[in-house]
């Protein structure tokens, strides 16, 4: 049956996707005002190249960089970044941790490459967290949040690793959202499309200077196609550029709330705000008798939180009635197969929304079960 929500009910937007995620207005407000002349000019040039340059100097600020780290950015999405990896940033072989479907992906695309070795790969059920173990092994990943099931992992570099292997973090549903300690990583690679409320297709990466250095090497050691030549990257990107024409609507927007998240506080400011719709939306799950966070402690993510219900709830037709009401994007992933909701909670969503959210789902169940 058709079900319209009290207008009082409905958050203000009711954008919860985990990718591409909410944009603020204000942001597409300047893209069509300051940026309309923007748009459409050279990636060469010094207006665009201004842009990027605000972007890296902008995270290198969001993230207190270490000294040494660099940001460098590329076309192609974090997809893309896991080829970069196989070309110049695992030597030989990689240890993996896996515990949902991106980490999954990323430890598939390493057992492709025909010259590394098979990964070793530590894997869990989706629901908690797994780190890669201790191998013979000279790069140890994982995400620091994998956004098909929203559960969020530490940060840190394997104790009992070799101290000359690097250390790889996918961080496209994390970064600009989760706290990270920078030195503890070598590779922090993310899409601007979730946490940067911008669009996807290009990738950033924090390199120390142990992952610069093995990039120079294997990048001169191997043959590798210039799309995915993380060394030619990195020498566009101290350029403030890219190696072909990126989308420029995505670098301005993600400029944008770069600006928005370091005027407001930057990462601590983020962090308490997810924070404040997380703690919400898993408090509610938790007290309500047909719904459960699907995510065990200590592991549910601030960012993206996935919500079981009681087998007498149809979750589908409850997005379903969700969407015909201007609520959209809440569906789980699509390969998890589980009856939930899963909903994106990044710096730009206002926790008041998420509070709405709960109210018109408990409208909804009300009336339906």
């Amino acid at each position: 049956m058709s079900l319209n929500i009290p207008a009082e009910l409905l958050p203000r937007d009711g954008r919860f996707g985990c990718g591409p995620a909410k944009v603020r207005p204000e942001a597409l407000q300047a893209l069509a005002g300051r940026g309309a002349s923007w748009m459409g000019t050279s990636h060469r040039k010094a207006p665009v190249k201004d842009v990027v340059g605000r972007i890296r100097s902008g995270l290198a600020t969001l993230y207190d960089a270490p000294d040494g780290y660099e940001v460098a950015l590329g076309n192609g999405g974090s997809t893309q970044f896991w080829d970069i990896a196989s070309f110049a940033l695992v030597e030989r072989r990689a240890s993996v941790g896996v515990f949902g479907e991106f980490t999954h992906k990323f430890a598939a695309a390493l057992a492709r490459t025909p010259w590394l070795d098979e990964p070793a790969v530590t894997r869990v059920e989706p629901g908690t967290v797994a780190l890669p173990a201790p191998a013979d092994a000279d790069a140890y990943a994982w995400a620091h949040n994998e956004t098909s099931t929203g559960a969020a992992a530490p940060v840190h570099r394997i104790g009992e690793a070799d101290p000359g292997a690097l250390t790889l973090i996918d961080a496209t549903s994390a970064a600009g959202a989760l706290p990270v300690d920078l030195a503890g990583t070598d590779a922090y690679y993310f899409a601007p499309q979730k946490a940067f409320s911008s669009d996807g297709g290009l990738w950033f990466a924090f390199l120390s200077p142990a992952a610069i250095e093995r990039t120079g090497r294997l990048t001169a050691e191997r043959w590798v196609p210039d799309s995915l030549n993380l060394q030619l990257a990195l020498d566009n990107s101290r350029s403030d550029q890219t190696l072909n024409t990126p989308a420029l609507a995505t670098l301005f927007l993600m400029a944008e709330q770069i600006d928005w998240l370091l005027a407001a506080g930057g990462l601590p400011h983020a962090a308490r705000r997810c924070g404040a719709s997380s703690g919400h939306l898993y408090g509610w799950a938790d007290a309500h008798p047909l719904a459960s966070p699907f995510v065990a402690q200590p592991y549910r993510s601030p960012v993206v939180g996935t919500i079981d219900f009681d087998p007498q709830v149809d979750a589908a037709a409850l997005a379903a009635t969700l969407r015909a009401n201007g609520i959209v994007d809440v569906e789980p992933y699509r390969s998890l197969g589980r009856n939930q909701l899963r909903i994106g909670m990044f710096p730009a969503v206002d926790p008041a929304d998420v509070e709405a959210l709960t109210a018109c789902i408990d409208w909804v169940l009300e009336r339906t079960v």
